[in-house]
């Protein structure tokens, strides 16, 4: 009986905490320390964009990093002024540990100077890069 109990609390917790991992992955979310993180085009090997830069950090054997790739593609082709950038992480470790990049993919959405207002971690939804580049912009 007592290993029952066990298993079904086991259970119960690893449901919740897989809810809690869903339910935050992806979301776009300001942190103190990115206001402060700047980024150049040196930085980032392209030019940023006119009015805000999506920089995207994928690895090569990333499923969601593709979903991704799209989307912040549509989201570019569809804001005037807004470049979208994708950055190799294991090439780039040095900016990877400097941001603080812990999974791919990571989206940081740029202003015009190259200051970080907004991150994702995970395959964000269109809506809500497009609702961070109000931040940007």
């Amino acid at each position: 009986m007592t290993g029952l109990v066990v298993c079904v609390a086991v259970l119960a917790a690893a449901g919740i905490l897989g809810m809690l991992h869903k339910r935050r992955d992806g979301r776009v979310r300001v942190r103190d320390k990115d206001a402060t993180q700047q980024l150049t085009a040196g930085e980032i090997g392209a030019e940023l964009g006119e009015r805000a830069t999506l920089l995207q950090f994928s690895t090569t054997f990333c499923a969601p990093c593709r979903a991704t790739r799209r989307t912040l593609g549509e989201v570019a082709g569809m804001v005037d002024g807004v470049r979208h950038v994708e950055i190799d992480a294991e090439a780039h470790l040095d900016l990877v540990r400097r941001l603080g990049i812990v999974r791919t993919p990571t989206v940081l959405v740029l202003d015009a100077r190259g200051t970080v207002v907004r991150r994702a971690s995970g395959q964000p939804r269109k809506a809500d890069v497009i609702a961070a580049l109000g931040a940007a912009v």
